[in-house]
């Protein structure tokens, strides 16, 4: 049985894959900051699917998290075979508008945790020949708008990067991004979504069973919904500078209240 590690793996996308990849028979490492909620959650995924469910209790935001993340994703008798990218959030607010502290924050998560998980997991999945890694950012990574897209888009760029550099290595990296979820995200960040419409949601479990087939076929970049597909089509024929003003406004619509 291969091991897949799932970080931010208690709610939304990453609780989706857990469940998913547990139905298939993947044994699993959840990380996530709540002890009480990992242990919940493996109780659950071992008594339904009958695999191994490990428990890492961890802060990314935080050295010692990130750290502890990197020991267990180095651990050669213990090999994990896939780690999922998830955990991540927002912050209510426009530039300027959002502290210092809080910036710096959201980029140490989405793009300096990214880094070194990465680097930890495929270091080891080189040496075994095998392995994948999927990355999880955003469709807001092809939109100029704020912090947020900012660490997105190096998500994106750096996994693709790395995936070029890892070809015929037998492992397998991809970015992937999703439009609006219903999830806990928005919630956690106070952020109003009574204002987006219907047709923009999209169900988490659809979206990974979409996500793991793209990674399969080896993809480095997954949109895995035909309305999201569409839409940045659209975006990559539009100058920048109007895409700008159409993010701005877009966003002052449907986005964050």
């Amino acid at each position: 049985m291969t091991t897949a590690l799932i970080t931010g793996s208690t709610a939304g996308i990453g609780a989706a894959f857990a469940r998913r990849l547990a139905a298939q028979g993947h044994n699993l490492v959840l990380v996530a900051r709540d002890a009480k909620r990992l242990g919940e959650q493996a109780t659950e995924l071992h008594d339904r699917h009958g695999i191994e469910a490990e428990v890492l209790a961890a802060d990314l935001s935080a050295e010692e998290g990130i750290a502890a993340v990197e020991r267990r994703l180095g651990d050669r008798t213990h090999p994990v075979d896939l780690l999922v990218n998830n955990a991540g959030f927002g912050n209510k607010g426009r530039y300027l508008e959002v502290s210092m502290a809080d910036e710096l924050t959201m980029l140490k998560v989405h793009i300096e945790a990214v880094l070194r998980l990465t680097s930890a997991a495929t270091e080891s999945m080189r040496s075994r020949g095998r392995g994948g890694v999927i990355n999880v950012a955003s469709v807001a990574a092809f939109v100029p708008r704020g912090t947020y897209g900012a660490s997105k888009a190096w998500v994106v760029q750096f996994t693709q990067g790395a995936a070029r550099d890892l070809a015929g290595s037998g492992v397998r990296l991809m970015a992937l991004c999703p439009g609006f979820v219903r999830t806990e995200f928005h919630q956690r960040a106070g952020m109003g979504t009574d204002n987006i419409p219907g047709w923009m949601w999209l169900d988490a479990d659809k979206l990974v069973a979409a996500a793991l087939a793209d990674l399969a076929r080896g993809k480095t970049v997954s949109i895995p919904d035909p309305r999201y597909k569409a839409l940045m089509g659209v975006v990559k024929l539009t100058p920048r500078g109007l895409l700008g003003g159409v993010s701005s406004r877009t966003g002052r619509k449907y986005g964050p209240q």
